[in-house]
């Protein structure tokens, strides 16, 4: 079921002031685009997108003299779409062992959605690899599971309707994964324009990619049928640690997947330097719905690591 096929190149490999290449980490080949020298910043995308989801900041953060890199996460775009490791443990050696691959010590993690859960994993379970992290429209992951264990699965982002078998995996790839765009628009706030034709398009195209949808909806599937699990407990136990790098937590005023106050919550998990903001008018996808904004606020906070 792994698959990195040149015939896929034309829907990941957009054009642009980046590079493109794959690198080999933790038994699997990622695809990576990059920009810049300097000190490395890994983007980590979030459901349903792709590493382009970062293509207002990666030319950004070059400028202001980081190494940027976006990679396709497990599973999705130009990276290896194996039956197995979606699971938070093995996202985590997915994102440090990226860093290594690309000939760097550690990175400031910059993740969004599932990408930031990823980010907030890997500062705990590889602390040694993670100088920071900017975590946008994601709550740390012990307080999303103390969350759905309270019975909100219905109301986080899709996640109950990711967990029957194949019909979510079918609606997606049905009407040119229509339902791509409709989640697009439906989390995006209202009047902000996203997606606009050429992210629907690109992000609808980059999900037809099988087994995309699956594999996607598998680190859905595992947050919630982890909940009761021996699994899931020892992940809670462990990401208990509090996270002692400096985080930014960026979050949209209008996210109707994740409330600010829960998001917010999650600043009792990190004991290092915290840094909130929360922007009006934009909902689920603050670094596409207000790019120069969201850009303007990494290259800020990014400061702290020269």
């Amino acid at each position: 079921m792994s698959q990195i096929a040149e015939v896929f190149d034309d829907r990941v490999e957009v054009a642009g002031p980046w590079s493109h290449r794959r690198v080999s980490a933790n038994g699997a080949q990622f695809h990576v685009a990059e920009l810049g020298d300097g000190p490395l910043v890994l983007l980590l995308h979030g459901f349903p997108e792709f590493w382009w989801a970062w293509r207002h900041q990666l030319p950004r953060l070059a400028e202001a003299g980081w190494r940027a890199v976006a990679m396709d996460l497990r599973g999705y775009g130009g990276s290896d779409k194996p039956p197995r490791g979606y699971d938070p443990a093995t996202f985590a050696a997915d994102i440090t062992g990226v860093i290594q691959s690309i000939g760097e010590r550690s990175a400031v993690l910059v993740g969004h959605g599932w990408g930031a859960f990823g980010a907030w994993t890997a500062a705990t379970f590889r602390p040694a690899h993670v100088r920071g992290v900017a975590a946008l429209s994601m709550p740390h992951p012990v307080t999303l599971r103390r969350h759905l264990m309270r019975g909100h699965v219905i109301h986080a982002g899709g996640l109950l309707g990711a967990q029957t078998p194949w019909v979510p995996e079918r609606r997606m790839m049905a009407n040119e994964a229509a339902v791509v765009e409709d989640l697009l628009r439906s989390w995006a706030s209202p009047g902000s324009g996203f997606p606009d034709e050429e992210a629907s398009a690109r992000y609808r195209a980059a999900m037809r990619i099988w087994p995309a949808p699956h594999c996607a909806l598998e680190y859905q599937r595992w947050a919630v049928r982890s909940l009761f699990r021996s699994d899931g407990r020892r992940f809670a136990k462990r990401m208990e640690a509090s996270i002692d790098v400096p985080v930014l937590q960026i979050h949209g005023g209008q996210d109707r997947n994740f409330s600010s106050a829960l998001a917010k919550s999650s600043k009792r998990r990190v004991s290092g330097p915290h840094q909130w903001v929360q922007l009006e008018g934009v909902g689920h996808f603050p670094h596409e719905e207000a790019p120069e904004l969201t850009s303007d606020i990494l290259v800020e906070w990014l400061t702290r690591f020269r």
